[in-house]
């Protein structure tokens, strides 16, 4: 579970424990993991935290190896790590560009090439007779908007991989998923300098990070001849 500190990554986390899985949490802040590790662990599953700047692509792979070699076996790999700068193209910060791609489309890359020979090997030999690569993706990786532009790419470009690769392994069953969130409220959307626009929308419309956590647990709970492939949720007010 990449971007397990907070929001999305952290509520996915917990709810996958709640249904019986040992997580291994990856993010930047040691002190949020330990403590999200600890709660873990108090619902009687294994947890291990491992912190990392995902930006650093060897480390982002030795992290999903050192995830399946203390617990055994990879069964599923969540991509949840991601950042947002919005902010026109003229007056945008290309560090932030060069972050968001870091972070939305090549953290993901690497993750899920890594992980691959450990799903694939879960498939075949691990209990449940499927594995599952989710990633977390955007209802920006479908309209792109103003002020949106380069994390509407990022997303975009993760739509697309997704799609090729669960072509690539569909076949020996490993699922491959995308899950869409419109507007919801993390820390990363909360942020007054970098966050989304809320495009009129009040905040308590939005959706929480359990509501889009939920949606990855029902994508990998399916019985293993059912692939759910692609979820958008969004918040009921949202149009677009």
């Amino acid at each position: 579970m990449t971007g397990a500190s907070s929001g999305i990554g952290a509520a996915t986390a917990r709810l996958l424990a709640r249904q019986g899985a040992d997580v291994a949490l990856v993010a930047r802040r040691t002190d949020r993991l330990e403590e999200l590790a600890s709660g873990i662990r108090d619902l009687g599953r294994a947890c291990v935290p491992l912190t990392a700047d995902l930006r650093d692509a060897a480390r982002a792979r030795r992290c999903v190896d050192e995830a399946a070699e203390r617990f055994g076996r990879l069964d599923v790999l969540v991509n949840s790590a991601g950042f947002v700068a919005a902010a026109g193209v003229e007056e945008s910060d290309p560090e932030n560009w060069e972050r968001m791609v870091d972070l939305n489309l090549k953290a993901v890359l690497h993750t899920s090439q890594r992980a691959l020979p450990h799903l694939l090997r879960a498939a075949a030999e691990g209990p449940r007779g499927v594995a599952d690569l989710v990633t977390i993706s955007s209802v920006a990786g479908r309209i792109a908007r103003p002020r949106n532009s380069v994390y509407s790419a990022t997303k975009h470009a993760v739509c697309a991989f997704s799609e090729a690769l669960r072509q690539e392994v569909t076949g020996r069953a490993v699922r491959v998923g995308l899950v869409e969130p419109g507007m919801t409220t993390t820390e990363m959307t909360d942020n007054p300098t970098t966050g989304t626009v809320a495009r009129g929308m009040p905040r308590e419309d939005w959706l929480r990070a359990e509501d889009v956590a939920r949606s990855i647990g029902f994508m990998v709970t399916q019985p293993a001849h059912a692939a759910v492939n692609e979820i958008l949720v969004r918040p009921t007010a949202q149009e677009h």
